[in-house]
């Protein structure tokens, strides 16, 4: 039997996950569907069915989806957008008959969503004796004055500072704040866009009373490393994979006792199923927390190359059978390089004058 599968609103990279699913060791078959709002999105290339979706968001999005999967006979669904509230809503999908790639512990989700909630979690769980994890020294503000005792605070020693949305994904409103932002030699000597003065910080946060909160933390200035994570259905770890951004593009899976230990410790606290990320950045020899992605990352497909098929694997979980026992290969240094996408082609040809 065939198993339509939807992926909506998702990254580019999701484009390599599709394939991994297609190309799987048991010969399953998909028919593959895919949406995005942009109608050049490139990963509709990489699927069987793909087209636009509207633009919304919350519980008309939510019956957006619900209708997408009675239409299109969906059997799993793997969302991106919305996945929060999707995983509280998960009963909608069930009565359906369909199987949804994600954490269906609501409050775990948004537990997991929001930064500042998930450092409190952890601090908790420290505090009783269940270390898992270092946290960077952070505040919480949502004025330009709060901001401005957070920055006096945890500036001290000379300590770096960054900021960054409690709500949201990878490096979107990541800044670092270096005063040199505002000088001459810094234009002309850098391409950096995630750099901010303090006083520009100030400026700007002034001109509302009140916005949504923003953390105020050290930065952390060592490696960084996504550790990619696959678990049964219960949350039990069957594998973790650290991949350490090296410069560049270059990336590298390597073994991490340190790393693969977060990842039992976190797992076994908060059971997360299927597949999830941990991202941690080393400062002085610490590995400490920047987020935890509960969904496929990024750039888990340089993760694959450990010889774990992650998407394939989630999804045979979340459809209840069992995988043999899993021999991950470490050691791999890759990169990737830009490859040209045709998405349509011109009629008739375009006659320069």
């Amino acid at each position: 039997m065939s198993i339509n599968i939807w992926f909506n609103r998702w990254f580019s990279t999701v484009a390599h996950y599709m394939e991994m699913i297609r190309h799987n060791s048991d010969q399953q078959e998909f028919v593959i569907y895919g949406t995005h709002p942009n109608p050049d999105t490139v990963y509709f290339n990489y699927c069987d069915v793909s087209g636009t979706e509207p633009d919304i968001e919350g519980e008309a999005y939510l019956q957006f989806c619900i209708d997408y999967c009675i239409q299109n006979q969906i059997h799993v669904f793997v969302p991106r957008k919305e996945n929060v509230l999707i995983s509280q809503n998960l009963d909608k999908f069930e009565e359906i008959g369909v199987k949804v790639l994600v954490c269906p512990d609501g409050d775990l989700m948004a537990l997991v969503d929001d930064k500042a909630a998930m450092y409190r979690s952890l601090e908790n769980q420290a505090n009783e004796g269940n270390f898992i994890v270092a946290i960077p020294s952070y505040r919480i503000v949502n004025n330009a004055k709060e901001f401005q005792a957070a920055y006096e605070a945890l500036s001290k020693n000379n300590t770096k500072l960054c900021i960054k949305p409690v709500i949201g994904e990878g490096a979107s409103g990541f800044r670092i704040i270096d005063n040199k932002a505002d000088t001459i030699p810094f234009i002309f000597s850098t391409a950096s866009s995630q750099k901010i003065s303090y006083d520009t910080a100030v400026k700007t946060l002034q001109t509302q009373e009140h916005f949504p909160d923003l953390m105020v933390l050290e930065y952390l200035d060592g490696y960084e490393y996504s550790i990619d994570c696959l678990a049964e259905a219960d949350g039990t770890l069957l594998t973790a994979i650290p991949r350490k951004k090296g410069n560049g593009r270059i990336r590298e899976i390597e073994y991490n006792k340190e790393l693969i230990e977060i990842a039992e410790k976190m797992a076994a606290q908060y059971k997360i199923p299927y597949v999830f990320n941990i991202q941690v950045r080393y400062k002085d020899g610490i590995p400490k927390l920047l987020e935890i992605n509960p969904r496929m990352s990024g750039g888990l497909h340089i993760s694959c190359l450990s010889d774990i098929n992650f998407p394939y694997y989630a999804i045979k979980l979340l459809l209840g059978e069992q995988l043999e026992t899993l021999d991950p290969r470490f050691d791999v240094k890759a990169t990737h390089i830009e490859q040209p996408v045709i998405l349509s082609t011109l009629k008739e040809p375009v006659v320069l004058v």
